[in-house]
């Protein structure tokens, strides 16, 4: 049986997208952590092989290069530059920043120069709740008896910045920020549409307890997202978007920030549907992040997202889930709902598609035989579990009046019933 009329193909469910949480035992992005404040315990700190360093200077370059970058101060910029220039500063020009600010966490020096590690804390204006953080590297040199920035980049293997990788253009929706580099601003315009119209969507299913908005990120080549990623751009060959973020919310239960990031090489070959159905999955990644814990699998956040994403499109389970409908032709039924590590982006690409499609079923499943509501229900019960042992069968009895066992069978029964 194949994908009929409309269809995403075999190839395009292939570059099926992924939230990347902060959640033990799962691959993950740190968008967001917490701060340390060392400030002035790092006076006199010093290399073996260097003279003293006053923290209390280096920190005050620190305020200075934040207040320029606010202030948009390209000459107030400059001067804490060893060379001068304020390209970084002229590079997020259009990124709507509310703040910005650096937290030295440690200094070491060699004579006339000294490595810094800090800690960057910014929001954008009107999207995050709480600052997204980023450890970065700066390499210092004095001159005339001023510290200066000589370098600033990622701490080691850490995830770059967008404007790192050119000039950013930005585009604002309705319900969305679009941040793009190497984009005309007609095509970061069409990704705006298209989280304007799944914000909306989201909302209709999960209600309205979340920010509305969505940040888009839009670099330039798959390369350029692995560097924001911090990862090797080859775990996401044929990934058409992930969503990076903390799982579980803060004190007054929302997530403080997330951003969709863009693989352009495997979403723009996406058509108009797939490209949809795309950043609806992942504007329920945002949607739910607060109540998307360490307690919740795969399967669970994965299917949900698919679902809300073809909620309402007419696709029948054939034309979705085609991977599975193969490996019934080949009689290979699948036997437990999908394990964790078979969402592994290195791992089999059939394996991965069946495991979004086996994810997809069973939330599909849940809401035709309990409802919508109880699937909401559901999702949040096995969040608010304090570990993931019990989660899903504690859910199960509490919201579903099930157990694991019975609703493993029924979806089984499912999955075979909607492909045959």
């Amino acid at each position: 049986m194949r994908p009929g009329e409309g269809a995403l193909t075999r190839d395009e469910k292939l570059r099926t997208t992924r939230t990347i949480e902060n959640v033990a035992g799962r691959r993950r992005v740190r968008a967001g952590v917490a701060g340390l404040v060392l400030g002035a315990a790092l006076a006199g700190c010093a290399g073996a092989s260097g003279a003293p360093v006053d923290s209390r200077a280096v920190e005050e370059l620190l305020q200075r290069r934040a207040e320029a970058v606010l202030a948009r101060d390209a000459v107030a910029f400059g001067a804490t530059e060893a060379d001068g220039d304020a390209d970084e500063l002229d590079a997020l020009a259009q990124v709507p920043l509310s703040s910005w600010e650096y937290d030295l966490t440690r200094l070491t020096s060699a004579g006339r120069e000294a490595t810094a590690t800090v800690r960057l804390r910014y929001r954008i204006t009107g999207y995050d709740q709480a600052p997204i953080t980023a450890d970065r590297t700066l390499e210092l040199r004095s001159e005339d008896g001023s510290w200066l920035v000589a370098s600033d980049r990622p701490q080691g293997k850490g995830a770059e910045q967008l404007w790192e990788q050119g000039e950013v253009k930005a585009v604002q929706g309705q319900h969305s920020l679009v941040l793009g580099v190497g984009r005309s601003t007609e095509k970061l315009r069409g990704y705006a549409d298209l989280a304007d119209r799944a914000v909306p969507a989201v909302q209709e299913v999960w209600g309205k307890g979340w920010s509305g908005r969505v940040v888009v990120l839009v670099p330039q080549s798959l390369d350029g997202m692995g560097a924001l990623l911090g990862a090797p751009a080859s775990g996401y060959q044929g990934i058409a978007a992930v969503t990076t973020g903390e799982s579980g919310g803060n004190d007054s239960g929302k997530a403080p920030a997330d951003r969709i990031i863009i693989n352009p090489e495997a979403f723009d070959v996406l058509g108009d549907f797939g490209k949809q159905v795309v950043l609806t999955h992942e504007t329920t990644h945002v949607a739910t992040r607060a109540d998307t814990t360490p307690a919740t699998p795969l399967w669970l956040s994965e299917g949900f997202a698919d679902w809300l994403g073809y909620r309402g499109s007419g696709r029948t389970a054939e034309q979705a889930a085609p991977e599975l409908d193969r490996a019934l032709d080949r009689s290979e039924q699948p036997v437990t709902l999908p394990a964790d590590d078979e969402f592994a982006f290195a791992g089999n690409a059939s394996r991965l598609a069946q495991a979004y499609e086996g994810g997809w079923l069973a939330c599909k499943m849940i809401a035709e035989r309990w409802g919508d509501q109880k699937l909401l229900a559901f999702y949040k019960a096995v969040g608010a579990h304090e570990r993931r042992e019990g989660a899903v069968e504690d859910a199960l009895d509490g919201v579903l009046g099930t157990n694991l066992d019975a609703f493993t069978r029924e979806w089984r029964d499912y999955v075979r019933r909607e492909l045959t």
